[in-house]
């Protein structure tokens, strides 16, 4: 199924690029799309992302929620006088799957208040700014992470991902 929605859009393209629908155009699309596809072949690539449904609506509750939770945090301490407290906290992740830490990454930088600084790949270890959290924040940081990264690849992860994490 791929293959044959690869050959419509190079035929749409090619019908695009003449610029005019007619028959010839559209055959002679089909022809390109069919001759490319069959000497150019791509290779089957897999992302290593498998979405399930109840596991991916837990994860967008509590996501939800930590962008709501954070952005109240993030706004109360600009709204005060002086400067909120920030530190940078490393935490090491389970998952050695790129897949998984990309979508981990992205998520722990879109909630307000944190931001992934550096990730280093050797270690399996991220160094995040925290934002607006006062005290020693390492441990509760360090746990949210592992909730995170737990409910992710239980949303997305593969077997092989979620067996890393048990």
């Amino acid at each position: 199924m791929p293959r044959l929605a690869l050959i419509a859009w190079l035929a749409l393209v090619w019908v695009a690029l003449w610029g005019d629908l007619t028959a010839a155009n559209v055959l002679g699309g089909l022809a390109t799309a069919l001759v490319v596809t069959w000497l150019l072949p791509l290779p089957v690539l897999d992302p290593g992302i498998r979405a399930r449904p109840v596991a991916l609506a837990v994860f967008l509750f509590w996501f939800g929620r930590d962008l709501v939770t954070s952005t109240v945090r993030v706004v109360l301490w600009i709204a005060r006088s002086g400067t909120p407290p920030t530190q940078l906290v490393r935490v090491r992740l389970r998952t050695s799957s790129e897949s998984m830490t990309v979508i981990i990454m992205v998520a722990l930088s879109t909630v307000p208040g944190s931001l992934v600084l550096e990730f280093y790949p050797e270690r399996r270890e991220l160094l995040l700014h925290v934002l607006g959290r006062p005290g020693d924040v390492a441990e509760p940081v360090r746990a949210d992470v592992a909730r995170l990264e737990s409910r992710i690849v239980a949303a997305f992860g593969t077997a092989r991902d979620r067996e890393e994490l048990r």
